[in-house]
């Protein structure tokens, strides 16, 4: 399964209040696509399921965590481990976070079963980031105006995801496609992230100088 396909916002049930972190910007993220050759575009994806995970690879716990996933834990930094419904991303050499479109409290409660022998541990942090997703041609141009990372595919692989900043946040950055890439902030830096992608996207609807 490609990644770009693994993970798509919640759809919320009616009565359900929850509000995102940046759904006040869904509006100007909406109004500053641009499309054609220069073309990048921006939408949050609300309330994705994020599990912290501490283990040793390799070891039983690990084994019991990766039983329960359904994949084996990424081996090496920037790596991803994809199954159905559910990345893993690499985050040190014991720490992984889980990204999933399983109910939290169903996946924290498994992976918590799992770890429970220890030493290891399950946390729900689901609402501890929010989700931006960045596609089109440009997309890359974007990022590469506020974030220290080496972007060129041959430093910075389709699948892999790598802790970095952009414009000095802290975020996951995720490349889940040719021309997409996630990138998870902490929910209490959404606005000021947001609208500095915004800011970055402007440049690329006037037409480039030949």
């Amino acid at each position: 399964m490609a990644e770009s396909a693994v993970l798509e916002s919640v759809n919320l049930e009616p009565g359900d209040r929850r509000v995102s972190p940046a759904a006040h910007l869904a509006e100007q993220f909406a109004a500053a696509e641009v499309t054609g050759p220069r073309g990048v575009g921006l939408r949050e994806v609300p309330f994705q399921t994020m599990v912290g995970v501490r283990t040793v690879p390799g070891s039983e716990v690990a084994g019991r965590v990766e039983a329960q996933l359904g994949t084996a834990l990424p081996a090496s930094c920037g790596s991803v481990s994809v199954a159905e419904g559910t990345a893993v991303l690499w985050l040190s050499p014991d720490e992984f976070l889980v990204v999933s479109d399983t109910d939290p409290a169903t996946l924290t409660s498994a992976l918590v079963e799992a770890v429970a022998e220890g030493p290891g541990s399950a946390t729900d942090l689901s609402a501890n980031r929010t989700t931006f997703e960045l596609t089109g041609p440009s997309a890359r141009g974007v990022l590469e105006k506020g974030c220290p990372l080496d972007l060129h595919p041959r430093a910075f692989a389709v699948g892999s995801a790598y802790v970095t900043a952009l414009w000095s946040v802290p975020i996951i950055l995720w490349q889940t496609g040719a021309e997409s890439y996630r990138v998870l902030p902490r929910s209490s830096f959404a606005d000021f992230l947001g609208r500095r992608l915004l800011d970055a996207m402007a440049e690329f609807r006037a037409p480039e100088l030949t």
